[in-house]
């Protein structure tokens, strides 16, 4: 295994000022603006079970979920039918002794998913790999920027999952959430519920994959703003909490349409979850 990554791997974001932000979405999300951002560089996708495992092989890291009191992290668990979408207590759990290498708890392993995102890692789980590699987690803006080279936004919440010319364009939730998954219309590497390998969707003009689903990503920025209404199991209202960008694997039209650059949630640092990786930016 290595952590390694050439330079062809980090693609270049160029300084510049970018739109941030939607007035016409979450109310997270307002107001719509532009940013200044300097030219840096972000991984060209987020960073995998194979790249977290060769950090750990060379670096002996423990992550927060596996030395927590009690260890384990969040999972989502599909609920058997219909339920009320504010409550999202209903379809997640807290595993004891899940982490990065058992996702779903004792029993499971990534040994079939090495090429997928590494999840149930924190914030600083994230900042002590990024650090490792000589690079650091990027900026809410600077994440934002990437996101907005040579995309254009979908449309709003309840407007359907992002489609062009009939291709599904990330790994969002297909079917009726949180009960129902369809995989039929999707990548045959990414039929299955829950995370797909890197790369499994189409990538954004620049050559960025997985900006928009698959997991929500750290960012360095504190998260300003009322809590995303308990979306994909946000934070609570009171308390410090980072801002994540990108949408995950769970977005679904008709509960969490944020699979759009301007999306945001924001959670407590020391959150471990089935569906939260990151990137790291030069």
């Amino acid at each position: 295994m290595s952590d390694a990554m050439s330079e062809a791997d980090r693609l270049p974001v160029p300084a510049g000022l970018y739109p941030v932000g939607s007035d016409e979405h979450y109310p997270e999300e307002r107001p719509a603006r532009s940013v200044r951002v300097d030219g840096f560089r972000l991984d060209r996708a987020p960073v995998t079970n194979r790249r977290f495992a060769a950090f750990v092989a060379a670096t002996g890291y423990v992550t927060e979920a596996e030395r927590s009191d009690p260890a384990g992290g969040a999972v989502f668990s599909p609920t058997e039918g219909p339920v009320d979408l504010r409550r999202p207590a209903l379809w997640w759990r807290f595993v004891e002794r899940a982490s990065w290498q058992a996702p779903e708890g004792p029993g499971s392993s990534i040994t079939d998913r090495l090429d997928h995102p590494v999840v149930l890692v924190t914030r600083a789980d994230a900042e002590a790999f990024c650090a490792h590699v000589g690079g650091r987690l990027p900026t809410e803006a600077e994440w934002e920027s990437a996101a907005r080279l040579g995309s254009r936004e979908p449309g709003g919440p309840g407007d359907g999952v992002p489609m062009r010319n009939g291709v599904l364009l990330a790994n969002v939730w297909t079917g009726a959430f949180p009960y129902w998954f369809d995989g039929s219309a999707r990548p045959e590497a990414a039929k299955r519920r829950g995370t797909s390998p890197v790369g499994a969707f189409p990538p954004s003009g620049p050559g960025f994959v997985d900006l928009i689903g698959n997991v929500w990503e750290w960012t360095a920025s504190p998260y300003r703003a009322a809590p995303a209404g308990g979306c994909c199991g946000a934070g609570p209202a009171s308390g410090t909490l980072v801002a994540l960008k990108g949408g995950s694997h769970l977005c679904a039209a008709e509960y969490c349409a944020r699979y759009r650059p301007a999306a945001r949630i924001g959670l407590p640092p020391d959150t471990a979850t089935g569906h939260v990786g990151f990137r790291c930016a030069y």
